[in-house]
């Protein structure tokens, strides 16, 4: 590291005085100030986003589990509606529904810190 100063420091580029230079240069940092913004303001949107599907996805998970948990009703005995399909299957795999509950809610965590 040290050869690579010593190197600059002793080839100095020499700069003209040119007006038209230092225009460039400060109209392109002007241009990577401007892309930089942009970046930000897109990370900041995707990351809105995916704390909003988070928090509707742990929401449905938790609704979806407290229906199979805790609804009285046995869906077997039930007429064939959508509503009791949805309850029977409901029924039927309520003890994986915990996994992709918690998965979302570690993901909402971590995120949000």
């Amino acid at each position: 590291m040290n050869e690579i100063d010593e190197f600059l420091r002793g080839n100095k580029p020499a700069v003209k005085d040119d007006p038209t230079f230092l225009l460039e240069t400060r109209r392109r940092l002007e241009a990577v100030e401007g892309i930089k913004a942009e970046v930000d303001r897109q990370r900041s949107r995707g990351r809105l986003a995916l704390v909003f599907a988070l928090a509707i996805g742990l929401a449905v998970g938790v609704l979806a589990t407290a229906i199979a948990f805790l609804y009285p009703v046995d869906a077997a005995s039930a007429g064939q509606g959508l509503w009791d399909s949805i309850r029977l299957f409901l029924t039927t795999w309520k003890q994986y529904l915990l996994l992709p509950v918690a998965i979302l809610a570690i993901a909402f965590g971590l995120v949000l810190s």
